[in-house]
């Protein structure tokens, strides 16, 4: 469905270079719901950008359904963690929806139902009306979420899309997640910092290094399909994994052959150039 070859990213300044991505390898099968997680600024923005097609790698090469990503493809969406910046102060809710789904010029008919379909099941069936600055932070999000799932994307990349919320909506919404991801078959890529989440939500979560980055393990994650915040979490095999992922960052932090300090490809990654997100919903 989706993989990732020998992927390197090097950012060139006029003093130096930074080698953000160092030959990553990995596939994510359909339907899966695979969360990354790694040491701060080690380049999962930089890695989620050029699997969306928004940066060019160096070398190494993204494929979608074993075609090349070189451009936003169809059937890809995105969710970025600044949802604020997302939705237009000016649209309320629907038209904030639907905003995406004009590019693909659909009837009038069939655009109203995606729109209700997808704000029905982000809760915000009553909500259509409203504006944005109405809204709270995690309803805001819920409103860039249903503009991904109308869009019908097979692939879904989410970036530390609830870094910003507290922690009771943080938990409502990663149950959303597992739920979208269970009801549309849809195959997701979850971007996070936070090792209990990326236990919590994936069938596998995927550890990266320090900058320069590669994998540092592919871990599966066998916990039951039937997950809840409160059993799940206080289970001794979630202890476990999250005890083992912590451990595996902590290592990541110690060993690197990074040269360059590990706030350097993400910090860089923000100011570089992003080709034109015309397939992407959710965009900054």
């Amino acid at each position: 469905m989706l993989d990732v070859r020998d992927l390197q990213k090097i950012y060139t300044g006029r003093n130096r270079s930074v080698e953000a991505l160092r030959s990553l390898t990995f596939h994510i099968g359909a339907g899966e719901l695979v969360c990354l997680v790694g040491p701060s600024g080690c380049g999962k923005t930089t890695l989620l950008k050029c699997m969306a097609g928004l940066l060019a790698p160096t070398q190494g090469q993204v494929r979608l359904e074993g075609r090349p990503v070189d451009g936003p493809p169809p059937g890809m969406a995105v969710v970025f963690q600044e949802y604020g910046r997302s939705l237009f102060a000016w649209m309320n809710v629907r038209d904030n929806v639907a905003l995406p789904l004009r590019r693909k010029k659909l009837g009038k008919r069939r655009e109203r139902e995606l729109v209700d379909h997808a704000l029905e099941v982000v809760g915000l069936g009553d909500a259509h009306q409203a504006y944005p600055w109405q809204l709270s932070g995690g309803m805001q999000q819920r409103v860039a979420i249903a503009r991904a799932v109308a869009y019908e994307p097979r692939v879904l990349l989410m970036d530390e899309p609830f870094a910003a919320v507290d922690a009771q909506t943080r938990a409502d919404l990663e149950d959303l997640v597992r739920h979208l991801w269970r009801e549309l078959g849809v195959t997701v890529l979850f971007v996070t910092h936070d090792i209990d989440e990326a236990v919590y939500l994936g069938q596998r979560t995927l550890i990266l290094s320090k900058s320069p980055t590669i994998v540092q393990e592919d871990l599966t994650i066998d916990l039951p399909d039937e997950r809840d915040q409160l059993h799940t979490r206080s289970s001794t095999r979630f202890a476990e994994l999250r005890a083992h992922v912590y451990e595996q960052i902590q290592r990541a932090k110690r060993h690197s052959g990074d040269t360059y300090g590990s706030e350097g490809a993400d910090r860089i990654s923000e100011a570089a150039p992003m080709k034109a997100q015309t397939q992407v919903v959710g965009s900054e």
